[in-house]
């Protein structure tokens, strides 16, 4: 074999290679539609209060895994405080839960130093990270429609508009 045909097949492989490793991590971090009912969770916040996604069912809801320590995860935290915000007074929900390796303390500061007016969540045992899929990478966000079913899942920073067009269609439906 030549020189020049050894490094053609070499060029072809990885080139094979890197399109196989693109499509694994666009499917992976792409977000993706599902109407599996939402895991049974309790849900215990900064202030020790408790909500159950029973509790949440007839309201749209967001659960957002994240962590102090996730630059992305604070990059979006203004958005997901103005999607709050904007729905509300229509039924809209959002719950953040704190990864288990965030230290409570850290959330507890970040929550009150940004003013989050939504529910905030500590997941201490990491309980609550498997039974949504075993969430490991943050942000990962789920949209769960009236009936308590994930409609999307969002591995990464969501696109804001498309979230906001998806929110209003489930706020407008029975």
């Amino acid at each position: 074999m030549t020189h020049k045909t050894q490094d053609s097949i070499t060029r072809r492989r990885l080139v094979s290679a890197s399109v196989v490793v693109g499509l694994g991590v666009s499917l992976a971090l792409g977000g993706c539609g599902t109407r599996d009912e939402a895991p049974a969770s309790t849900f215990v916040l900064l202030d020790g209060a408790k909500t159950t996604t029973a509790e949440l069912k007839g309201k749209v809801t967001l659960v957002n895994f994240w962590a102090t320590t996730c630059v992305s995860c604070v990059k979006e935290m203004p958005a997901l405080v103005s999607t709050y915000n904007k729905y509300k007074g229509q039924g809209f929900e959002t719950v953040a839960v704190a990864m288990s390796y965030d230290p409570p303390a850290w959330v507890l500061n970040f929550a009150q130093t940004r003013q989050l007016p939504f529910k905030v969540a500590l997941d201490n045992t990491g309980e609550i990270a498997r039974a949504w899929g075993d969430v490991k990478l943050t942000p990962t966000t789920y949209l769960v429609d009236k009936q308590g079913r994930i409609v999307k899942r969002f591995v990464g920073e969501p696109d804001l508009a498309a979230l906001h067009q998806m929110i209003e269609k489930l706020l407008a439906q029975a």
